[in-house]
């Protein structure tokens, strides 16, 4: 049975000969709602839109560097393959999957990564981030970057 959408109009009276809605009302038709079909929250007052946009919890700032060549294709400890061409980190408290964008202050550069690792070990370090996010930070040529991170919230 396919569900119906609600209707605030009143129910014709089927023992009626015909139906004449209410001055003040609308007759609306009652139509049954598709199953794929998306349903959003209304605004809350005009020109709100119905979604947000992520929060962002600033977590501070450090150093970060990126996994060495030779950790590609090896076990995370998430249990996870590290792959260098992904948006992944490691840190050292963050739960698994959690996102953070991760800014070079100096050159105005962020990324998002997701966190499948523990680390870094490096004693000063914050994060230790993949090959690929390390290239769109503009970090490589050093080998490490002051960054700031944030945590991406739903």
């Amino acid at each position: 049975m396919t569900p119906l959408a609600a209707s605030t109009a009143a129910a014709p009276d089927p023992s009626a000969a015909s139906f004449e809605p209410a001055t003040s009302a609308a007759l609306i038709e009652l139509v049954p709602i598709q199953p794929d079909a998306s349903v959003t929250a209304p605004a809350t007052e005009a020109g709100d839109a119905p979604a947000s946009a992520p929060q962002e919890t600033v977590l501070g700032q450090g150093s970060a560097s990126y996994y060495a060549a030779k950790f590609h294709g090896r076990r995370t400890a998430s249990g996870e393959t590290f792959d260098n061409r992904a948006m992944t980190a490691a840190h050292r408290s963050l739960p698994f999957g959690s996102l953070v964008r991760v800014t070079n202050p100096a050159n105005g550069q962020s990324v998002v990564v997701r966190i499948n690792d523990r680390g870094p070990f490096t004693r000063g370090r914050v994060i230790d981030v993949s090959r690929a996010a390390a290239e769109e930070l503009g970090m490589v040529a050093r080998g490490h970057a002051q960054v700031e991170l944030a945590l991406i919230e739903d």
